[in-house]
């Protein structure tokens, strides 16, 4: 039981002037803007966007610097404010074939159509402190080429000609929306996706690796990791078609996994799905990994009993927002509660103690 905190708003105010003064910090240094934030810490902007499930950079960067960094704070911040926004329509699907890529990369294919492209990446450094960072000096221009004007094409159509890996069917069904309906099981893949795409990408990333641990015997290749814009499109019922709204960043990873077929079905590869806001592909590979662990039951495969094959273990624990408020929510005041058990704790104590006495009592006399 909860009971008021009265007499408590000055303490209270004061802590959130001491709040906003810690999170200044020292007035001789130069205060933290949002452009700095946005442009020089982006994938934690991306982070917070994506899980927070809003797309503007700015918004993220100012929940960022509210939070003083603080990432889940901030996409608590951001997803309080999504809930204000009026709602006043749905953009057409994206098509990521037409994406834009600032980053492309195959590792089932050497010879990618389309060609390989490293872009901006973490994964060739030699992980040591750059210390010419802390000087404050000016950074070299990166080397420019010409973009690709044509559509980069999806590794997995070069598959699908073979047709040995599965062919994802249409569908012109309105899939359910996690934001606007309460989640129930067994969840829809759809569902399932927007859920993982809003999760907490350590709580992924731990899921995604048991299946590469051997739970849930999911050994998956990445098919491909793309990075770049799209454009989303919105169909305007006054003009009666549809008109470029802006763009967006997006990373979208599909695995492509090793399937034994079943009676119905041959020997085949199938697909492990992510799409994240921004750049965040650790999230979108994991994401696509844990996809693939929990479609289990529609491809015919044994439950090992893994639990990244727990839907509703995976989906009811990623969010790290509730997860947040639930285990915060101990600091409250408990009193009732807890006078309630010290008094049972001292019962029980004193009748353990008399038993003691009865027993010690009963032994001398014998």
């Amino acid at each position: 039981m909860y009971v008021a905190v009265k007499g408590g708003e000055r303490a209270i105010e004061n802590a959130h002037a001491w709040l906003a003064e810690e999170r200044r910090g020292d007035t001789s240094v130069a205060e933290l803007s949002l452009d700095q934030i946005r442009e020089q810490l982006s994938l934690a902007v991306n982070r917070v966007m994506a899980e927070g499930s809003l797309y503007d950079p700015e918004l993220a960067a100012l929940a960022i610097k509210q939070s003083r960094g603080d990432l889940i704070e901030a996409i608590f911040l951001i997803r309080a404010y999504r809930t204000t926004l009026p709602r006043f329509g749905y953009s057409q699907p994206v098509e990521t074939g037409e994406m834009a890529c600032d980053r492309r990369i195959s590792a089932t294919f050497k010879d990618a159509p389309g060609g390989q492209v490293l872009g901006p990446t973490f994964d060739y450094t030699h992980r040591l402190l750059d210390f010419k960072l802390a000087a404050e000096g000016e950074v070299p221009e990166a080397p420019v080429s010409e973009p690709r004007l044509e559509a980069t094409p999806h590794i997995s159509e070069f598959l699908q000609g073979e047709d040995i890996i599965e062919r994802e069917p249409s569908s012109d069904g309105v899939p359910g929306d996690l934001t606007r309906e309460p989640m129930s099981f067994p969840a829809g893949r759809a569902v399932r996706l927007q859920s993982l795409t809003r999760g907490d990408e350590g709580f992924i990333l731990g899921m995604a690796y048991s299946t590469q641990r051997g739970y849930a015997r999911n050994h998956a290749f990445v098919g491909e990791l793309r990075i770049g814009t799209v454009p989303v499109e919105m169909d305007i019922p006054e003009l009666g078609f549809a008109i470029e709204i802006g763009e967006v960043e997006l990373t979208e990873c599909e695995t492509v996994n090793q399937f034994k077929g079943s009676k119905t079905v041959p020997p085949q590869f199938t697909r492990g799905y992510g799409l994240v806001f921004g750049q965040s592909e650790r999230k979108s590979i994991a994401m696509a990994l844990v996809d693939r662990a929990l479609r289990w039951e529609e491809l015919g495969e044994d439950n090992v009993g893994a639990a990244a094959q727990d839907e509703e273990f995976v989906l009811s624990h990623a969010d790290n927002i509730q997860a947040t408020g639930f285990l915060e929510h101990i600091k409250l005041p408990h009193y009732v509660d807890f006078q309630s058990e010290l008094e049972l704790v001292r019962k029980l104590r004193r009748e353990a103690a008399e038993m003691a006495e009865t027993l010690a009592a009963r032994e001398a006399a014998e």
